[in-house]
């Protein structure tokens, strides 16, 4: 079940974010976190060079209006106890989780003090954001790895403890560029999770209690297996096909938005959807 009760809103972006035009989704971003006063915490933990992106992101926010913006480097978990990184954090009205690899997060982060006082500060009313890896682990059971441009299989993904903000989903990134639909059915089957999000490229979705808004260039896609009829997860082996009948599937680009709570697409005149193609 999807838990939407957290104060905090988040920012779930596909990856490839736009950071040279408009920046729409980072500007949304830096607004939603406060705008000219915001105080930004760049979380550098997925990526191996955590100066060079985070500088890159200090930049941007910094010509967006931000007030203030930081880096916290974690290379290890004992960095993730660091008294001026919890200072900061007590302090930042938005968290930027950086693309990178998504296990060096929850390795490093997960059930740390960091981990700790960044859930606090959400339940506070902040903004939580992140972008591909930052993206993957907003869950709290994530895509680790997996294939891409391939059908269903159970060996086609590997899943993990995520970092929870959006518990009972599962999340994927840079979607239609990789062509991961295959693998994100296959991850909401071994989950299992009601609803699937498969995020494109420099597109984003909001999240506010019990609402998502699509930003950016692409699309959204959302697959719904709460009423499914079927799949045959207990009747087969490893590397053979998995089958799921009488799901939904959902497309929702800029503009459109979708109930958690109803599972049901709002069109961008505000009325709720009420067809949907089945995957069969």
């Amino acid at each position: 079940m999807v838990q939407t009760n957290s104060k905090g809103q988040l920012v779930i972006i596909g990856g490839a974010e736009d950071k040279e035009g408009d920046c729409q989704i980072l500007r949304d971003f830096v607004r939603r976190a406060g705008g000219t006063k915001a105080y930004i915490v760049i979380m550098t933990a997925a990526t191996e060079l955590p100066r060079e992106v985070g500088e890159n992101y200090i930049r941007v926010f910094e010509r967006l209006g931000a007030e203030n913006a930081r880096i916290i480097d974690t290379e290890t978990r004992e960095d993730a106890s660091s008294s001026t990184a919890l200072e900061a954090i007590s302090k930042a009205t938005g968290i930027f989780f950086t693309g990178g690899d998504q296990a060096r997060i929850t390795n490093i982060l997960k059930g740390t003090e960091i981990d700790t006082a960044i859930h606090q500060r959400f339940s506070e009313g902040i903004v939580v954001a992140g972008t591909s890896a930052g993206a993957a682990v907003m869950p709290d059971v994530m895509i680790v790895e997996g294939d891409s441009e391939t059908h269903p299989r159970i060996e086609t993904v590997e899943m993990g403890p995520g970092l929870g903000f959006l518990p009972g989903v599962v999340i994927d990134q840079h979607f239609s560029q990789r062509g991961r639909l295959g693998r994100l059915i296959s991850a909401l089957i071994l989950q299992p999770a009601v609803l699937g999000f498969g995020i494109d490229e420099n597109t984003a979705m909001v999240v506010t209690d019990s609402q998502v808004e699509i930003i950016g260039a692409g699309a959204v896609t959302i697959v719904d297996e709460s009423e499914a009829t079927y799949n045959n997860m207990g009747e087969i082996l490893k590397d053979e096909s998995l089958a799921i009948c009488g799901a939904k599937l959902h497309i929702l680009p800029h503009g459109f938005k979708f109930d958690l709570k109803s599972r049901q697409p709002i069109l961008n005149n505000g009325s709720v959807a009420n067809v949907s193609v089945a995957v069969a």
